[in-house]
């Protein structure tokens, strides 16, 4: 029986061999004492792998092999938004021209359909039938019976964010009820735009177009947390984009980054700046927009999409235009969508939530139809709007009301005594603009206020732009709201095609992943170790004895601190030792918490976030030392982070794929994907883990940490 011994980490002994086993290292009844002061009160918590060197090798680098980059003719960016997506591409050979894909068919009366909607249509079989305008026009002239057994699914982008323990298994609920799994969908439009932009490239090229000639950019939030990260790019995985074999073909693309790589690209000229009376941080409305940057320049991002809202701080460095990150991005749910809630909320005050409830399961194309209305009349609030805005109710929903609640609409706004919003005999709801502005109030507090908390910040006291970016940016109400909290601050800027900023900026973005030289680490990193007990120091309930050593369990030996300023490729490097000579195994597990003033892994809000299992055995004839050096590795300041663990004495790493996995059925089997065992130049799969996704061995030789 292999002896398992790890770190915080998985037990893979026989259970019934020990008093009992939780994944930590138990000790066996024969070496069980009463307590005593040098008896062992952490005992149930010495899962003990691996105790720092003394002294311990702490090496800050950066990795020589990250400029190292793959040759690809084109990149091709996908922005997977909330509300609209779309791609841009660029020939690495004209990196200067980006082209933004064909225009959509279809689209709604005075909206730009350079995007389309984030919309999706599965067959009643489950199968993929549309994407996009193509989707919503054909389940619009369904049959309401007919509707009911198609899937139509839209705005599911947002799923990710708000699922708190998210896996494979994740499920999104479609228009009419049904279930479906999260990942299908999303490798389902993915795919769909990888087709779409093949075949847009093959056409212009007058020859076809190979994945293999493609480097794939997708955005996402700065605010995701890790998992739903790595849920994209094994949906992007899944649909045929990239693979864990090549997975430096696949590049993940934050939103606001993006959007600050283009308008750093921009002269001034090319934006709107909304008006400034007085001189701020060293420019007047008087000087030309067109100067441009100057060297140092500090500047704000504010990405405000369907969503969410996501802020970053830049600093630019001339003549490269590279980037620093001044301060952690940070944002959250204040998207444009939050509009949409409280129009709903309205129509619940007016008619009655049980009804919409019921309107939205037994009339979904209806229900679609109707929020299309309102998408168009939003757009048109305006500060200063006079006139009323008119809202088409679909005749479904006059009528359902009508048979629901045996009287009409009519008779409904009456009586709801909502005075703003009246009934029209055209079958309109009549809204007044105080109205409109009302619905956009909540989610604009929420980002001003956010916005105010950020310019507290010392890094943020002297930027000089703030960039409104984003399909929300175009509100005038927002951009009204943001002018008069901030104009006095900085010079308020919007791209003039502020719709697709970020998806141009992807491309640029993937063009140089390096642009962005240093980044603000959004958390505390380090691993769970056994330190020597230090009387005095460490508290008693952290005491463990084992063959006579006293031992501190569970403390936190930390890597990086939050909002550390790291540069591109660094490499953080700590050396361990086994805390007991005859393991054979040994898991390492990484932690994260949103502090900086970590001690212990127990310390609230400390969640783990990554594992590393090394085998130790295959040492026969070999002369190992008594002291063995495990080394330890995490690579920072890019878009996601890697950990690699090497046995000095015989040159054996692992380095880990770290996905969501699809369930957590086994307990004495990681939640964290397929672990790699490296030697020379073999690699095969550990033989005492189970992977999470098969399909995707052998040769991933990265991870990526949940959670971060």
């Amino acid at each position: 029986m292999m002896e398992s011994v790890g770190m915080y980490g998985l037990c893979g002994c026989a259970a019934k061999s020990k008093m009992k086993c939780d994944s930590r290292w138990e000790i066996p009844a024969s070496e069980t004492a009463p307590t005593s002061a040098y008896s062992s009160p952490a005992r149930s918590l010495g899962d003990t792998g691996i105790t720092p060197l003394s002294p311990s090798h702490i090496v800050n680098d950066a990795d020589p092999n990250v400029s190292e980059q793959q040759t690809f003719l084109v990149v091709v960016a996908i922005d997977f938004g909330t509300t609209s997506s779309g791609y841009a591409y660029s020939f690495t050979k004209e990196p200067e021209c980006i082209h933004v894909m064909r225009r959509w068919e279809g689209g709604d009366p005075g909206v730009s359909n350079q995007k389309t909607p984030t919309t999706i249509l599965l067959t009643p079989e489950r199968k993929f039938h549309s994407f996009g305008y193509a989707a919503r026009d054909f389940y619009h002239d369904l049959d309401p019976s007919e509707a009911k057994q198609w899937l139509y699914l839209e705005r599911f982008k947002m799923r990710l964010h708000t699922t708190g323990d998210l896996t494979m298994d994740t499920d999104l609920t479609a228009a009419n009820g049904k279930k479906v799994k999260a990942l299908e969908i999303f490798a389902y439009a993915l795919q769909y735009f990888k087709e779409q932009a093949l075949k847009e490239l093959s056409d212009q090229a007058g020859s076809e177009f190979e994945n293999s000639d493609v480097r794939w950019v997708i955005t996402v939030p700065a605010i995701w947390k890790q998992p739903a990260k790595q849920f994209m790019r094994q949906a992007a995985y899944q649909a045929g984009l990239a693979s864990p074999e090549n997975s430096e073909q696949l590049i993940i693309a934050l939103e606001p980054e993006a959007a600050s790589i283009y308008c750093r690209k921009l002269r001034l000229h090319q934006m709107i700046e909304l008006s400034s009376k007085a001189a701020v941080n060293g420019y007047s409305s008087s000087d030309t927009v067109g100067a441009g940057f100057a060297q140092g320049d500090k500047y704000v991002v504010v990405d405000s999409g369907g969503g969410t809202v996501d802020l970053t701080v830049h600093q630019i460095r001339l003549p490269e235009g590279h980037l620093k990150e001044l301060y952690k991005a940070t944002g959250g749910p204040y998207g444009s969508l939050g509009v949409d809630y409280e129009f709903e909320k309205l129509l619940c005050k007016i008619f009655g939530e049980d009804f919409i409830e019921q309107f939205k399961i037994k009339r979904p194309a209806a229900w679609v139809d109707l929020m299309i209305a309102f998408e168009s009349r939003k757009r048109a609030a305006a500060p200063d709007r006079t006139n009323p805005l008119n809202i088409t109710l679909p005749f479904s929903f006059i009528d359902y009301y009508k048979k629901f609640r045996g009287h009409s609409v009519e008779h409904a706004l009456r009586k709801s005594n909502v005075d703003f919003v009246k009934w029209s005999s055209q079958g309109m709801l009549r809204m007044s603009p105080d109205a409109m502005n009302a619905l956009f109030k909540p989610t604009i507090d929420s980002i001003i206020e956010h916005l105010r908390d950020l310019f507290q910040k010392p890094e943020v006291s002297t930027v000089k732009f703030l960039f409104l970016v984003g399909g929300f940016a175009e509100a005038p109400l927002l951009q009204q709201a943001v002018q008069a909290a901030f104009g006095d601050k900085c010079r308020i800027i919007i791209p003039q095609d502020v719709g697709l900023t970020i998806l141009k900026g992807a491309v640029l973005f993937g063009l140089d992943p390096a642009v962005i030289k240093v980044r603000r680490s959004p958390l505390t990193y380090g691993v769970g170790v056994l330190n020597r007990y230090v009387e005095g120091k460490h508290p008693p309930e952290k005491l463990l004895v084992k063959d006579g050593t006293r031992w501190c369990t569970d403390v936190f030996d930390k890597f990086i601190s939050a909002d550390q300023s790291v540069a591109l490729g660094e490499l953080v490097k700590r050396s361990y030792t086994p805390a007991k000579p005859s393991q054979l195994v040994i898991v390492i597990n990484i932690y994260s918490s949103e502090h900086d003033d970590v001690s212990f892994i127990t310390d609230p809000g400390v969640k783990k976030c990554g594992t590393l299992r090394l085998d130790l055995t295959g040492t026969s004839g070999m002369a190992v030392p008594a002291r063995r050096e495990i080394q330890t590795l995490m690579q920072f300041g890019d878009t996601e982070i890697k950990a690699t663990a090497v046995d000095i004495a015989t040159s054996k790493s692992v380095k880990l794929m770290d996905y969501v996995c699809e369930t957590e059925q086994e307990s004495e089997v990681p939640r964290l994907g397929t672990l790699w065992e490296k030697k020379g130049d073999s690699s095969r799969i550990n033989s005492f883990v189970r992977p999470c996704f098969t399909h995707m061995l052998p040769k991933v030789s990265q991870f990526i940490l949940k959670g971060a």
